[in-house]
């Protein structure tokens, strides 16, 4: 994903690279079959003829920003592949005398779109996949060269009606919205080998199925209903599953997390004071300064338990962030919800940022919804709790958590207030 390709007007799959770049005719080689080009903005292999009955291998689609806008190409394609996105228009043009369905490209798409609806697993395994790429520019040369944009199929298919041509008119064409698929079990590449495989008429769709990335393979069996596990989202880079959340079992960690909870779990209020604790550690522990404030009232805390204050820099160099704290003693067990950390969110003034501590671990979708809109919550779970404490115990109780635990509860009791967040600004 993301590479740049060569794509030289010799059409040579030898050498590998070309001008400092991957040659593309070396990377799509298929021995024995005609080479995968990119000639046009949609490209739709030639179709073989197996025992089940005919096979597209794949559509090549090539998007050209650079053309945006002109007479030549007037539309724009989006490409959100980042978010698994794109919005790529058809090829009918305000002087096509065919059908606005019976241009090569948008034919090609149409069957592909039918293709991806198809209500049995069987038959999505025989549908084409796109392959996804872009023109970039090099050294001032527009052409030449193609970025890898990832494989994707069909969501949704519509006419639109556009404007623009040499007679700057308006002319009906279709537009295409493709879901990108993710590619992170395959380290973010595409094994070519999976089209050279659907170019052989000789091989089932079954066993060439074998080869197409994981999040294919769960469309193909699950339909569209999986396309938001399956898509690409970069975001999911900074999720922690949830197995990697917890501790191993049979763990000292695990033992402390759940001596921990059974401390807690009849004393709710208690829990609050040792979560804000280790959100100054936690701070703290950035570089920056942390000065403890209170905790709130045990009702209509509103999304809060605990407020404090992060300083940045000094004097006209710095600034003062209001922290928000929420404090969930769980069982090691349980979840966090997007709807839960979604209350402390909903506090946040513009500076201000939230810190969420748990025994408990943290939900894969409440973690991307997280980083997706950009929340500012720092996350802490019960495994981190738990190592943070251990460090405390270590320092200053010859590393008896409990102690600590008992320690920490006796030497810091913040004052309970009614007061608005922004007051600790002034103190």
């Amino acid at each position: 994903m993301g590479s740049v390709l060569r794509y030289a007007a010799t059409k040579d799959a030898s050498p590998a690279t070309v001008d400092g770049f991957d040659n593309f005719y070396f990377v799509t080689e298929s021995p024995g079959r005609p080479r995968a080009q990119l000639e046009k903005g949609i490209n739709p292999m030639a179709k073989v003829k197996t025992v089940a009955g005919l096979r597209r291998p794949a559509v090549m689609i090539r998007s050209s920003p650079w053309k945006a806008g002109s007479e030549q190409t007037p539309w724009h394609d989006v490409f959100d592949v980042d978010n698994g996105h794109v919005r790529y228009f058809g090829d009918h043009k305000p002087e096509t005398m065919k059908p606005v369905g019976g241009t090569t490209g948008n034919a090609a798409l149409l069957e592909a779109f039918d293709s991806h609806q198809a209500p049995t697993p069987e038959g999505r395994a025989a549908a084409a996949p796109l392959l996804l790429f872009r023109s970039v520019p090099h050294n001032g040369r527009d052409k030449g060269q193609v970025q890898f944009c990832g494989a994707a199929l069909i969501e949704r298919a519509e006419r639109v009606v556009q404007w623009g041509g040499a007679t700057k008119t308006t002319f009906t064409n279709y537009v295409f919205d493709l879901a990108v698929i993710d590619l992170t079990e395959e380290d973010d590449k595409l094994s070519w080998d999976w089209i050279t495989a659907r170019r052989d008429p000789g091989r089932s769709d079954a066993e060439i199925l074998k080869l197409a990335p994981a999040a294919w393979r769960g469309w193909v069996k699950h339909g569209h209903s999986v396309l938001p596990k399956v898509r690409r989202r970069v975001a999911r880079s900074q999720v922690v599953k949830v197995r990697d959340q917890r501790p191993t079992a049979g763990s000292s960690i695990e033992a402390d997390l759940q001596a921990v909870y059974q401390r807690f779990d009849d004393d709710k209020h208690a829990f609050e004071i040792l979560a804000a604790v280790v959100a100054e550690k936690v701070m703290r522990g950035s570089g920056h300064s942390y000065k403890e404030g209170w905790l709130t009232r045990r009702s209509g805390d509103g999304g809060a338990d605990f407020v404090g204050r992060l300083d940045l820099g000094s004097g006209l160099a710095g600034t003062k962030l209001v922290v928000l704290g929420q404090a969930k003693c769980i069982k090691p067990d349980s979840l966090v919800s997007a709807e839960q950390i979604a209350r402390v969110v909903a506090r946040l003034n513009r500076g201000w940022i939230g810190v969420y501590v748990t025994t408990g671990s943290y939900s894969e979708p409440a973690q991307l919804e997280m980083v997706e809109d950009q929340y500012p919550v720092v996350l802490i779970n019960g495994q981190d709790l738990v190592r943070e404490l251990r460090e405390i115990a270590v320092q200053d109780h010859g590393g008896d958590l409990m102690t600590c635990v008992d320690a920490l509860l006796s030497s810091r009791s913040p004052e309970v207030l009614n007061r608005r967040p922004e007051e600790i600004l002034l103190a």
